[in-house]
């Protein structure tokens, strides 16, 4: 198994956006720019808003199932051998379910865990039923430990989407061979995924604020199907767009990286 070089992954990423951008934007653009700006443009406040209705929170959660198979797609255009924009979007719609099932496991695995913890809180007389909780000592240290729990199972399954759509494998194999793949590697993953994604909080955060703040001075405040809704939902799906695209491409690199197999890929699925 080959040492992991994030640089590396970084360089060819580089190369990759500028050989097959083009085609690599058609594909972001079909399944996570228009899901998103629809969901935006619809339900402008997501999926946590007050007044949010089951409809547009089921809009909501079908723009996230899409934007799933978008991220399968955008993974296996990035890895070798080419296939058609056609084809990797029929791919990925393919093995979405299958990766959506990896995450319900992973998301009732965080669940379980949290158990206890809740338990341990109760019986130390935190009233969990307060809002907000109060930030004791005891609350503080759980949210520390969980938040740890988080990161550590997050980096050891972060290439679980390019094991998903470059192996022809179910979810638990998915997770055991993501399991693996990071056994050896787990620091410098850890410092790629803290720099993209503290990246990518700072420039959502930083184009949202900017174009919240014009549109709600030129245009007043935003509602659903407004002109105002229209233009955040427009930049906020290209910038997230980009930002997927950015993200599952490194991630298909530095898979073949640990995995070096970049002549196989594509084997199974042709």
């Amino acid at each position: 198994m080959r040492q992991l070089s994030i640089s590396a992954a970084w360089e060819e990423t580089r190369a990759i956006i500028a050989r097959d951008g083009s085609l690599l934007m058609a594909v972001a653009l079909a399944l996570v720019a228009l899901p998103t700006a629809i969901n935006s443009l619809l339900n402008p406040g997501g999926m946590n808003a007050v007044n949010a209705t089951w409809w547009a929170n089921l809009i909501a959660f079908a723009s996230s199932i899409i934007a799933l198979a978008g991220q399968l797609s955008l993974i296996r255009l990035a890895a070798s051998p080419s296939i058609t924009v056609g084809a990797a979007i029929a791919h990925g719609l393919r093995r979405m379910p299958i990766y959506f099932v990896v995450i319900l496991i992973l998301v009732a695995a965080l669940f379980l865990i949290a158990i206890p913890i809740v338990l341990v809180l109760g019986a130390m007389g935190v009233p969990l039923n307060a809002k907000p909780l109060p930030m004791s000592g005891p609350v503080v240290a759980a949210t520390l430990l969980f938040l740890a729990l988080l990161i550590f199972f997050g980096v050891r399954l972060l290439l679980s989407s390019p094991v998903a759509s470059l192996e022809d494998a179910g979810p638990i194999a998915i997770i055991r061979r993501s399991w693996s793949l990071t056994s050896r590697h787990w620091l410098p993953l850890l410092g790629f995924l803290l720099v993209f994604v503290v990246g990518a909080v700072l420039l959502l955060t930083a184009v949202g604020a900017a174009v919240g703040s014009v549109v709600v001075l030129l245009l007043g405040p935003i509602q659903p199907l407004s002109a105002g809704a229209l233009i955040i939902a427009l930049v906020q799906s290209l910038v997230n767009a980009a930002i997927t695209t950015l993200f599952a491409v490194m991630l298909a690199r530095i898979y073949l990286q640990l995995t070096d197999r970049a002549d196989q890929v594509g084997e199974v699925f042709r």
